[in-house]
């Protein structure tokens, strides 16, 4: 792929992951595999999805195709013409999807690029995560080579094996290269030896289902099929000002993207070019050059993957006066040129206007929307943004002690894992409060005071509620907009 492509093209994965990401920019609903499993007793969403969920628009048929395919462009890879049939799931909220399989066989999803072997007809629910919240447990020499996922299955033992896709170009090692899974249990983390690999996937044989995703030991060297993630700064100054971050072609750390830049302070638009025409290699610098010049920062950076990072890597480039420009990434040793890139003015105009049409589409959906069919995470969603619009100034008093023992009472057998995984403590942390002779409960309310405390100002109800929020049941959500409504009153 060069440069010279029309306006408009989509580079295939981020696209992908982009479309998903706009269903799941307020919440992190798909971390949902260490609560108690809820598929098992909720009978009615596996087997169909509401009515509501089925009318939700399937994703655009060109990024379906080339999602499945992310190595295509790569001579050195011999990728393999699609052996298993193509199924295209429904999308559910909160980034999750629902696949109805009618037989035994073997089935890619057309989105995700997973294939599923199963023995006999089966319903199977799957969502894209992060590897940031496993940040602890992947210590060198382990390295990430792909996405992480959540998968359920109503008969677990229908589902034998399951194929992860990976970023790594094997070229002439593919017999060389072990491949491991990463397998998070209740109990923690394990590495299970992979069943089989290929150029695109890793197969793995299903022990249990919880979040699993495709790691490997370092060995050298290490090299990726790459993407550069773009994104311009959207203000009232003329100049131009872009974040361009370099990436393996991982799913899940282009979903981390996209809610960094959801997150941010700042108005950001994505500008879609196509991935890297050549390897990305661990421990190489790169450095991006422009032209006409910009300035830069930093100049040039190594490449390493940084998956397990909340804070990802990247450059950033500025031009006081608005004009197209074309950037180059170089490896600064070779000074060979593996990604460039046009930008042109219609880029992010166009892309704008594209935005501003989706998002009156989906206000237009939600307005024919009955809060009947609504689930009950998502009628919470709609108190608590009720709530913030009543009163927004009113609904941020810092939790008190009585209010968290309230909510560590609410608070299952899965504490522990909320706390490393969406409070931000370590094991360390949750070891030294174990430490003291007291109940449950009580470790529970530390627990959460921990985080209070370390927010600060900021320890209040609705930063909870966005930290809990799609990892903790419905009745502590529902307990912390219980506190808002109350704060907004008052």
């Amino acid at each position: 792929m060069t440069s010279g492509q029309e306006c408009g093209q989509v580079q295939a994965s981020e696209s992908e992951v982009s479309a998903l990401d706009d269903k799941d920019s307020s919440s992190s609903k798909d971390e949902e595999s260490a609560q108690e499993n809820n598929l098992d007793t909720d009978e009615a969403d596996l087997n169909e999805p509401n009515e509501d969920l089925k009318m939700k628009e399937e994703l655009p048929l060109h990024c379906v195709e080339s999602e499945v395919n992310t190595h295509r462009h790569c001579e050195r890879c011999k990728i393999p013409q699609n052996q298993h049939e193509q199924v295209a799931p429904r999308k559910l909220s909160r980034g999750r999807f629902w696949l109805k399989l009618d037989d035994e066989g073997i089935y890619q999803c057309a989105i995700t690029g997973l294939i599923f072997e199963v023995t006999k007809a089966a319903v199977i629910e799957y969502s894209l995560l992060s590897w940031t919240k496993y940040a602890a447990y992947l210590k060198d020499p382990w390295i990430v080579v792909g996405p992480i996922f959540d998968v359920k299955c109503k008969s677990p033992s229908v589902l034998t094996s399951i194929q992860f896709p990976h970023a790594l170009c094997l070229n002439d090692h593919s017999s060389d290269v072990t491949f491991n899974v990463f397998h998070f249990k209740s109990n923690g983390p394990e590495f299970e030896r992979s069943a089989d690999h290929s150029t695109t996937h890793v197969k793995w044989r299903v022990s249990s289902l919880s979040p699993v995703g495709p790691v490997i030991e370092k060995y050298d060297p290490v090299c990726y099929h790459g993407v550069v993630i773009l994104y311009k700064v959207v203000n009232d100054h003329p100049s131009l000002k872009f974040h361009v971050y370099v990436a393996g072609n991982n799913s899940s750390f282009i979903k981390d993207v996209s809610k960094t830049i959801q997150r941010s302070s700042n108005r950001f638009i994505k500008i879609e070019k196509p991935p890297c025409h050549k390897l990305l290699q661990v421990g190489k610098k790169y450095k991006l050059t422009s032209v006409p010049e910009a300035d830069i920062n930093p100049e040039e950076m190594e490449f390493v993957d940084d998956s397990t990072l909340a804070q990802k890597h990247f450059f950033e480039v500025y031009l006081e006066h608005p004009t197209e420009l074309v950037l180059s990434l170089m490896d600064v040793e070779s000074e060979e040129t593996v990604w460039k890139a046009k930008l042109r003015e219609c880029d992010w105009i166009l892309h704008n206007q594209n935005n501003n049409k989706q998002k009156r589409s989906t206000n237009s959906t939600r307005r024919r929307k009955s809060s009947t069919s609504l689930s009950e995470d998502e009628l919470c969603n709609k108190r608590l943004k009720a709530i913030n619009a009543s009163d927004g100034t009113k609904a941020s008093a810092v939790l008190t002690d009585q209010q968290l023992m309230i909510l560590a009472k609410k608070m299952g057998k899965n504490w522990k894992v909320i706390g490393i995984e969406c409070l931000s403590l370590s094991i360390e942390d949750i070891q030294q409060i174990e430490a003291k002779e007291e109940d449950v409960n009580m470790y529970k309310c530390m627990m959460l005071r921990k985080w209070r405390d370390s927010e600060q100002n900021n320890g209040t109800a609705r930063s909870l509620y966005d930290c809990l929020n799609g990892q903790a049941s419905h009745d502590v959500l529902e307990t912390l907009t219980g506190f808002l409504r109350a704060d907004a009153k008052s």
